[in-house]
């Protein structure tokens, strides 16, 4: 109604929870429930069935498989309508051109990200991106590929910037530090330990990130180098 004031908080301790806000968390909320609505899928024998069929019709999706790996299926590879077939095998014996052929972790990468995720880096045979779990907690590090997504995210979104704040010189934070009571320094130390702790933890899965990204980078230059010393018939 009109006498509702979109900016007041719903309820005491909702923090800066609006109307506006929850309207809008409802909106994303029925848009992820339907997140794979339009979309009809058929699962390859080789695939795990029960967890994909949970998620794909969970959001929305029509999915069905081959009656010969599963009873209670609905329709067969040949359906017309089948937009995604969901394989883990890097090549297929007969392909539908007007469908796309995907692994199943983009299915589980789509729910992560609340959206339908593009599908070239998902292709059959492809090599697959990092998965990025949303429940592990790696102690302030984010891979690369979290950073991007995060990034795209911010794009469009309106919002005011911080104003920088005022460093303190570290003559000042040593002035500040002895100034302490000693259980607010005991705290503060404390801190900077647990800081320094997750520091080093950050600078190791960086380093073992880059071996594993030099190790993917060797690999697909084999694999490129094979494939051209494959004579053109």
């Amino acid at each position: 109604s009109s006498g509702i004031n979109a900016e007041w908080p719903l309820r005491p301790g909702a923090g800066d929870q609006t109307l506006d806000d929850l309207v809008q968390s409802r909106k994303e909320e029925e848009t992820f429930k339907n997140l794979f609505k339009g979309c009809k899928f058929f699962l390859g024998r080789e695939v795990p069935r029960e967890v994909l069929v949970l998620a794909i019709r969970s959001l929305g999706g029509e999915v069905s498989w081959s009656s010969d790996s599963g009873v209670a299926s609905t329709y067969n590879e040949t359906d017309p309508d089948i937009t995604h077939q969901i394989v883990d095998r890097p090549s297929q014996s007969h392909q539908f051109l007007s469908r796309c052929y995907v692994q199943p972790q983009w299915i589980f990468d789509s729910i992560n990200q609340r959206k339908v995720l593009p599908v070239d880096d998902y292709v059959a045979g492809c090599l697959l991106p990092p998965h990025l779990s949303p429940f592990v907690n790696t102690e302030g590090y984010l891979p690369p590929e979290q950073v991007e997504l995060l990034d795209r995210n911010k794009i469009g979104e309106d919002g005011e910037e911080e104003s920088p704040r005022e460093e303190l010189s570290a003559e000042d934070k040593k002035l500040a530090v002895m100034a302490m009571p000693k259980k607010r320094k005991a705290l503060y130390n404390k801190m900077i330990h647990s800081n320094k702790k997750k520091a080093s933890v950050v600078n190791k899965l960086k380093r073992k990130r880059e071996e594993l990204d030099e190790v993917r980078e060797k690999k697909e230059k084999s694999t490129d180098c094979d494939s051209a010393l494959i004579p053109l018939l």
